[in-house]
């Protein structure tokens, strides 16, 4: 099977020869033909199966085969010079989306766009913007004000907008919800509900998770339209290099101790040390630098320079122990 035989877009198989891209994975194979037919789909599949591909190159081939809207006498700048020059409160006009995708952190709605930047290489009049949490407002209100054609959002962020008047989304044709198991686990339900109710019925829904059981499963069924289920099997790969130790420890000082006793084994480059909670990887990253280690925390109350910085610094390797949350 290749892309070419899926029935995509020419211009979308150039930017995919282009990138490397040869054979479809197992998701994009049975995804792609039956989002271009315009189905809805619940798909559970892993990170790394290439599900970003799944939904975002058969709805760019969707977006590439819908007619030019006719252009406006002016465009929205030159609409709010002209209120400027009238003396008037210069209006925005609020975007009109013709894909949304959902996602539950920055790192991944940042993923999605680039990836939908690449695919999207050599098509005219499909411009794609990120709206996330962490972002100066000013600026997401300039990449708005370009009316992009796909938005790649986080929940709370968009909800702002939505409700300020910024974001119409009656023209939406396509709705993905990425990862919808984190999102939910996050606690965003509610406002994935109110988002969906803002959306057309006549929309198609793509929703992609880990897993499609309990509240997932629920939600899936109230947000879409006799679906195709795509169920992808994990790969059962055993990776040989990988050993896995689980240590007993009496209490916190005890594990506290042990972890410097293993961060101090002179053969480790880098470690990641993960915590269950915001603060505790503030405080063990403060304490592991008092202790002399090249140490930095990551977690989501970090604005997004901040976590850009450290992920930075840890290619780098100026950082040799991460300590994070599961954004990381």
């Amino acid at each position: 099977m290749t892309f070419e035989a899926l029935g995509l877009n020419p211009s979308i198989i150039k930017a995919l020869t282009e990138a490397g891209y040869t054979t479809p994975t197992p998701v994009q194979e049975k995804a792609i033909p039956a989002a271009i037919g315009g189905q809805d789909l619940l798909v559970s599949s892993q990170t790394g199966s290439g599900k970003t591909a799944a939904f975002m190159l058969p709805s760019l081939h969707k977006l590439a085969d819908l007619p030019q809207a006719p252009q406006a006498a002016r465009t929205p700048n030159q609409e709010r010079q002209a209120s400027r020059a009238r003396g008037e409160r210069p209006r925005f006009t609020p975007a009109q989306p013709k894909m949304l995708v959902l996602t539950p952190t920055r790192e991944l709605a940042l993923q999605v766009t680039t990836a939908t930047d690449k695919y999207g290489a050599y098509m005219r009049r499909v411009r794609v913007v990120s709206i996330l949490g962490g972002m100066p407002y000013p600026k997401q209100m300039q990449l708005l004000s370009r009316n992009p054609e796909i938005l790649v959002a986080t929940p709370g962020r968009l909800i702002d907008h939505m409700e300020s008047g910024k974001i119409d989304f009656s023209q939406l044709q396509i709705l993905v919800l990425d990862e919808a198991d984190r999102m939910l686990d996050m606690g965003f339900i509610d406002d994935i509900e109110k988002i969906v109710a803002a959306t057309p019925a006549s929309r198609q829904t793509m929703l992609f998770s880990a897993t499609l059981d309990g509240v997932v499963g629920n939600m899936a069924k109230r947000i879409t339209n006799n679906p195709l289920t795509i169920q992808i099997a994990s790969s059962a790969t055993r990776h040989e290099n990988i050993m896995q130790r689980v240590h007993f420890v009496d209490d916190l000082s005890h594990k506290n101790r042990l972890l410097d006793h293993l961060l101090r084994d002179v053969t480790m480059d880098q470690a990641v040390v993960f915590t269950a909670t915001k603060r505790d990887a503030d405080t063990i990253a403060d304490r592991l630098n008092i202790a002399g280690f090249a140490a930095a925390a990551l977690h989501g109350d970090m604005h997004q320079g901040a976590r850009n910085r450290t992920l930075n610094s840890l290619r780098r390797g100026q950082v040799r122990v991460l300590v994070a949350t599961d954004v990381a």
